[in-house]
């Protein structure tokens, strides 16, 4: 017969064979086939894990999975009873977009004053933390330590401290308007031009990426300010400083940047209406 000894190393072991491993973790049929008849002398080991907080049970689909923590991340855990054990898992599986403190308290059935308790045990261990929303700056979210909030949560580049930025939006447009003025003598510059000389220049105080510095040039396209003028060999747009004067809208340019700006209704100076789900320009 194995020594307990002898099993723990064995079970341990079995979290980083690939062949065994399914989610993440070692389900409970891997275990039957790998232990036979010695499956109920692992029963004290996974207890004795379990209650150091080295082992996680979880269901993936209708089978039970066992998930090995590390004594780093056990350590933190210790001492912790099961409704903060509980509250942990709850912000977890919200991930990086998080979860409403009432949405906690709903989900665990937990009262408010010990759910505060919880939240600073949790947050004195740096297993949570609490993030505000540019949606809703009163009420708190709170997501995993070490996770970077999704950019629905924090507004992504255009918002600091939860506001939207004009000045830094404003100081990235002029220096996209001096690219296209500048860049291959004014004849046309493709978004990824752009991209690269704004990182070369370390003009944005974050690292924008296409899609974002796309969402610049979109604002001056709908300012009149910048306009498409064919394509490149690589079949990339080209831009250029406009040379047209085309009639005016009600429209700023920092509501471009809306998530809803497509569905929005827009009316013209010249008496042209584009209703919700139109392309929003319009041309000589």
């Amino acid at each position: 017969a194995s020594s307990p000894a002898a099993l723990r190393e064995e079970f341990v072991r079995m979290f980083s064979d690939p062949s065994v491993l399914s989610g993440g973790g070692v389900p409970n049929t891997a275990l039957k086939r790998r232990f036979g008849p010695r499956l109920p002398l692992l029963v004290p080991v996974i207890n004795e894990l379990n209650r150091k907080g080295r082992l996680t049970m979880s269901k993936v689909g209708d089978v039970l999975t066992y998930t090995l923590v590390s004594e780093d991340v056990a350590s933190k855990f210790a001492g912790l009873d099961a409704s903060a054990r509980m509250v942990y898992q709850v912000i977890e599986k919200a991930g990086n977009r998080g979860i409403w403190t009432k949405d906690i308290r709903t989900q665990t059935n937990i009262q408010q004053q010990a759910l505060t308790k919880i939240f600073k045990q949790l947050e004195t261990r740096k297993l949570v933390k609490p993030v505000k929303a540019v949606t809703a700056k009163a009420k708190k979210l709170y997501m995993l330590f070490g996770l970077t909030p999704a950019k629905e949560i924090t507004g992504g580049p255009w918002y600091t401290e939860l506001e939207f930025d004009h000045e830094f939006i404003s100081e990235l447009r002029t220096f996209v308007m001096h690219c296209v003025r500048r860049l291959n003598g004014g004849k046309g510059v493709t978004l990824a031009e752009i991209a690269a000389k704004m990182k070369e220049a370390n003009v944005s105080r974050v690292t924008l990426n296409l899609e974002e510095v796309q969402q610049l040039m979109q604002t001056l396209a709908f300012d009149y300010m910048i306009e498409q003028s064919g394509v490149n060999r690589n079949g990339e747009a080209m831009f250029v400083a406009a040379r047209r004067v085309t009639t005016m809208c009600e429209f700023k340019w920092w509501d471009v940047i809306s998530p809803d700006f497509h569905f929005r209704t827009i009316r013209f100076e010249d008496g042209v209406i584009l209703a919700a789900h139109e392309p929003h320009h319009h041309t000589l």
